[in-house]
């Protein structure tokens, strides 16, 4: 028992290897195209990665839908104006600029704008609220002793320069 526990022990190293990972298309060429296409488009379900670096299930689907395509003949164009019909621009990262994605692409110098403006509002509101206030020669003098500091009088400063 304790040979056999030995042996499958010394086996394991050779069952748990995996391997390396192949290409999905037989052409490396075609898988190359494909995943510099892929870079561009984003993925359907993890919204923040790309079509390429996707593990779901959706993008293996679009990806293989894409080697299909390109394999029919159709260029980077046809098959990225294939996938905006059908699932919108959403699917680009660089969205094209239209009526419809406007607030893409200005809506956040809008709100720094906005923003920018009302901290600047707020500022000189609060600072006609608070006034600056003068002290008088009693704090000054309290103010002084509380720091271990004595000011000097006029008729001292007088004084020391004589």
């Amino acid at each position: 028992m304790k040979y056999l526990l030995l042996m499958l022990l010394s086996l394991l190293p050779v069952i748990s290897h995996a391997g390396e990972a192949k290409d999905l298309a037989e052409d490396p060429v075609l898988e190359k195209r494909m995943i510099g296409l892929a870079e561009n488009l984003r993925c359907l379900v993890c919204q923040n990665e790309s079509l390429a670096g996707s593990r779901s299930d959706l993008a293996n689907d679009l990806r293989r839908e894409v080697r299909e395509q390109m394999k029919k003949g159709l260029n980077d164009q046809e098959i990225i104006d294939y996938l905006v019909s059908r699932y919108g621009d959403f699917v680009l990262y660089d969205p094209p600029m239209k009526k419809s994605t406007l607030i893409l692409w200005y809506g956040p110098f809008i709100l720094l704008l906005i923003g920018g403006g009302m901290l600047v509002y707020q500022l000189r509101k609060r600072k006609s609220q608070i006034g600056e206030a003068d002290l008088s020669a009693a704090d000054a003098q309290r103010a002084a002793e509380l720091l271990n500091d004595t000011p000097e009088s006029p008729n001292q400063s007088k004084d020391s320069q004589a």
